[in-house]
């Protein structure tokens, strides 16, 4: 059989018998309203004066209708954060009067724009979308079936992109209209502030002015917590229900789920939460935080307490000034023993938990259900470059020296008796991939003894580039979005991906339901336990098994 058309697991030589194949039906199915079928020349777009209108609690909004799910794109959730609102918590939207339309995305969050699509490869796999970039930037998006009172689950998308880069739609696969429609949900997806104009921790720089600036090492994930509380006043006005919001997350988004789950402001605003191949354990330490703030300061030649100038600078050029200021502090940063410097949320112990996360079952996101999911070979080493498919396991000691140093032999020996059928270009893509995060993050989570933990492992691999694109980074995000036919340099197309899509799909809208995936296709889907480490293989033939790389795991420790 074609490598790609394979259980991966099985072909590495590790076992994939079921747990358990029955299908668990435990949830409540509500059926999504009945549209015309359509002939194949009817119209399938709808916008004008009385088509879409909603009402929010800032003015009335005017979306269009697209086979049948309707849409309202760049919503305002808060005012523009430039000038005397950068580094604030985020302020309320001006409101309107007349019907305001809402038919293009908003504004990206400042960030570095040069040279994105520089790399033509990685231009056509993601074809990312942007469009203007600027500081008024928080608005979201709304994809809803009806706009009625049914009280449909609402789903929250956080992009990825580190906390530095991205959008609510920078591909395809983030678009909510077919899963709006399977799952007859409600949902959105957002722009918050990003980098240094997101995270800068400027209360030790603030001279007189800092206790304003006590929330500026936090204030992208403010932002975050701002659309949660739109989603809470308004959503019911589009169909949804503010008391079932399921917030789910991709890379630097995974680790915004669990940031926001340490953030006792966005208390009571989501119920279950998803984060795919990222999460975080720990805000940045609050320590660095405050001198890198310091470190800018200097570096744009102010005094402390001269905000006010610092607000005024144009923001492309702030971000310049910070980044400077960030690898001026490298040096710092090792000797705090920080691995990642730079700009991301902060431990600060008022916005954010300053304790190790889901350390305590007294935590209010102690209660909220957590899925997780990473890709067998999230940083695959080798997508256009086919001379690595040969690549030896002494060619791989070395290839990850620059990261594992000594252990690199140790590692590499380790993985192989865990996966003795794997070749070496396989496992060198396995062992850069991060599961072990996820993993950690399971433990913890599932530490609290209050809610249930499910954990995935994603190794469908599209017929692509030579079937060289293995599971990586990103590429079951759509099909946890029923987008498999829209993210097609993602997946090829066709009924085999749509076929797991369909399991991965049903299973994701039975958690933002119930809290509990199984009835969606999938076998059935046991709680993950740090004793027996139960994992969901999504693959052509889906298994769960327990733990499946836990020796080779315990070499990276």
């Amino acid at each position: 059989m074609h490598p790609s058309r394979r259980n991966f697991l099985q072909s590495l030589g590790v076992g994939v018998a079921s747990l358990g194949a029955s299908q668990s039906a435990v949830a409540e199915t509500v059926s999504a309203p009945k549209l015309p079928k359509a002939a194949a020349d009817d119209q399938v777009l709808f916008v004008g004066d009385d088509i879409a209108v909603a009402s929010t609690q800032y003015g009335k909004v005017r979306g269009f209708v697209l086979r049948g799910i309707n849409q309202f794109l760049g919503i305002p959730y808060g005012a523009d954060t430039s000038g005397k609102n950068r580094f604030m918590p985020p302020q309320k939207p001006e409101p309107w009067t007349d019907v305001r339309p809402a038919l293009w995305w908003g504004n990206s969050a400042p960030q570095i724009m040069e040279k994105r699509y520089a790399n033509p490869y990685a231009s056509f796999v993601d074809h990312w979308n942007y469009d203007d970039v600027s500081e008024d930037c928080l608005k979201l998006n709304v994809w809803t079936p009806a706009l009625d009172s049914q009280k449909r689950p609402v789903v929250v998308w956080l992009h990825g992109g580190g906390f530095t880069n991205g959008n609510g739609i920078e591909q395809d696969g983030y678009h909510g209209e077919n899963i709006a429609r399977k799952g007859n949900l409600v949902f959105c997806s957002l722009n918050h502030r990003l980098g240094p104009l997101g995270y800068t921790d400027l209360k030790a720089a603030g001279g007189p002015d800092a206790k304003s600036l006590a929330a500026s090492g936090n204030v992208g994930n403010l932002d975050m917590v701002a659309a949660l509380e739109w989603v809470r006043n308004n959503i019911a006005n589009f169909g949804g229900d503010p008391n079932n919001v399921t917030i789910i997350g991709q890379s630097g988004g995974g680790a915004k789920v669990t940031t926001l789950m340490n953030m006792p402001s966005a208390k009571g605003l989501f119920h279950k939460a998803v984060a795919l191949s990222g999460t975080s354990l720990a805000g940045s330490n609050k320590a660095y935080a405050e001198k890198l703030g310091q470190q800018v300061m200097q570096e744009a030649g102010l005094q402390a307490g001269e905000i006010d100038k610092l607000q005024q600078i144009p923001w492309r050029q702030y971000i310049d000034i910070a980044n400077r200021a960030a690898e001026k502090m490298a040096d710092e940063a090792k000797r705090m023993n920080i691995q990642r410097g730079g700009y991301s949320p902060v431990g600060d112990g008022t916005y954010l938990s300053d304790k190790p996360f889901f350390g305590s079952a007294s935590d209010f996101s102690a209660d909220i259900p957590l899925l997780i999911c990473t890709t067998f070979h999230e940083q695959n080493p080798d997508r256009t470059d086919a001379s690595l498919e040969s690549i030896s396991l002494d060619g791989v000691k070395e290839k990850i020296k620059p990261r594992f140093g000594d252990r690199s032999g140790e590692i590499v020996d380790a993985y192989a008796r865990n996966f003795p059928k794997a070749r070496p270009i396989e496992l060198w893509a396995l062992i850069v991939s991060n599961r072990k995060n996820a993993v950690a993050a399971a433990d913890a989570k599932a530490s609290q003894q209050k809610a249930p933990v499910y954990v995935a492992w994603f190794g469908w691999q599209p017929p692509l580039f030579d079937n060289r694109m293995r599971a990586f980074h990103c590429d079951d995000i759509c099909f946890w979005f029923y987008n498999t036919d829209l993210m097609l340099t993602h997946t090829g197309g066709g009924k085999r991906p749509r076929a797991l899509s369909e399991k991965m799909a049903g299973s994701f809208i039975n958690f933002a339901r119930t809290g509990n995936p199984n009835g969606g296709g999938l076998p059935n889907w046991k709680p993950y336990t740090p004793q027996n480490g139960e994992t969901m293989v999504l693959d052509d033939t889906c298994a769960l098994v327990n733990d499946p790389d836990r020796e080779a795991r315990k070499s990276l420790a």
